[in-house]
């Protein structure tokens, strides 16, 4: 099946992850997304070697542009330009994370673009935004969504070092966020039969995932607090080790259900009646000595054990903290889709699935990444085709 967006046109102009990982999600849902890739290529054909990858493969290239083809375009020469303007006349999308003053210089800006094609939806993806002294300032997820925007600070245990990101996590949120928009434009311009600038940024999508956060400030004038596992206030709400070292995460959100279950869990239904813990604002007070006691007993049996135990008791919600390797093991995460086989020669290569299915119209996979330049006789001829018609 080709997927909802069969028959859409995309350009992408894109690099390292967050417009190519749009790219990616319109390709898996069956838009036909033509890469513009430089001589040199999309930086991010390097991950792999960045990575210790010695096989020449970039599992993250691959990962955000299967499915689509790859245009070797310069566009610093009238000739790239043109064939980009050409390529952009009847194209449905056109989408990049090229910074704005760049893309003036290169006559690809959303006003030069409409102009020759009113129906189009522009997405761009900024470090910033549009508006603002930083609006042209270069960023990438590290700096704009995960240092600016609050995430490493508020993940941060008082007295420690800031965590790491994970490579492209504000790019692949940022790019699910554009997606959306798009659809949303493409549904926009069924009503007005015009496109329009569709835009959202790394700094904004940071924000708006520490908003639980940042509302509260704005509403409060108080900031949540950063928690602390050994005096959690909830601590049905907080994370343990089994007795075989794995770790594990209580999510015990609603006290007056969720604390019953665990202690009968746990073999201390006392605790349902011992003033210390009977009620939350107890629990809270004497978290420290709670969660004392939960470790000694979570030590004295593996996880597995504690997987039966907690399998009898419905409302008691727990998740494994699992490693990647974990993750990729997990009967769950086959089950519910997350791989997916892309279509290699003669067989298939297993690869993370973009987080949509559509039961209507379900998507599947077309290829691998493409090779630099791939589809440029491909694209040039079908250009020349349609000059002919």
């Amino acid at each position: 099946m080709a997927g909802p967006l069969e028959g859409m046109r995309v350009v992408e102009l894109g690099v390292w992850v967050a417009a190519p990982a749009t790219g990616g999600i319109l390709a898996d849902w069956g838009a036909d997304v033509v890469k513009i890739e430089p001589p040199t290529g999309d930086p991010a054909r390097m991950f792999g070697r960045m990575l210790g990858v010695e096989d020449g493969t970039s599992p993250p290239f691959e990962m955000d542009n299967r499915s689509k083809r790859s245009i070797v375009l310069d566009l610093t020469s009238d000739d790239g330009r043109g064939t980009a303007l050409e390529l952009l006349s009847d194209a449905d999308v056109f989408l990049t994370n090229i910074r704005p003053g760049a893309l003036r210089r290169l006559g690809l800006d959303y006003e030069s673009v409409a102009a020759g094609n009113p129906a189009l939806v522009y997405g761009l993806i900024t470090g910033y935004g549009l508006t603002g002294p930083d609006a042209d300032r270069a960023a990438y997820d590290i700096a704009a969504f995960w240092a600016r925007a609050g995430l490493a600070h508020l993940l941060t245990r008082p007295g420690d070092t800031p965590p790491f990101q994970r490579g492209g996590m504000g790019d692949h949120t940022a790019g699910m966020t554009l997606a959306a928009a798009i659809c949303a434009a493409l549904i926009a311009r069924t009503r007005t039969g015009t496109g329009q600038l569709v835009t959202t940024s790394l700094y904004r999508q940071g924000v708006y995932t520490v908003s639980f956060d940042l509302n509260t400030f704005l509403l409060t004038g108080h900031p949540i607090a950063i928690g602390q596992r050994e005096s959690m206030g909830n601590p049905c709400m907080n994370n343990y080790t089994a007795g075989d070292g794995r770790r594990f995460w209580i999510v015990g959100l609603e006290g007056e259900r969720h604390w019953p279950p665990l202690c009968r869990a746990v073999g201390r239904s006392d605790w349902l009646t011992d003033p210390r813990f009977a009620q939350p604002r107890a629990r809270a007070a004497n978290a420290a000595e709670l969660i004392a006691e939960l470790d000694e007993i979570f030590a004295t049996k593996s996880l597995d054990e504690w997987a039966e135990t907690f399998a009898c008791e419905p409302d008691l919600f727990w998740s494994p903290i699992n490693t990647v390797e974990d993750v990729i093991a997990d009967e769950q995460f086959h089950a519910g889709g997350g791989l997916v086989h892309v279509p290699y020669g003669d067989g298939g290569v297993p690869m993370i699935a973009t987080p949509v299915d559509f039961h209507g119209t379900p998507w599947e996979p077309r290829s691998t990444a493409p090779a630099l330049g791939e589809h440029t006789d491909e694209i040039l001829a079908e250009l020349r085709a349609r000059r002919d018609k």
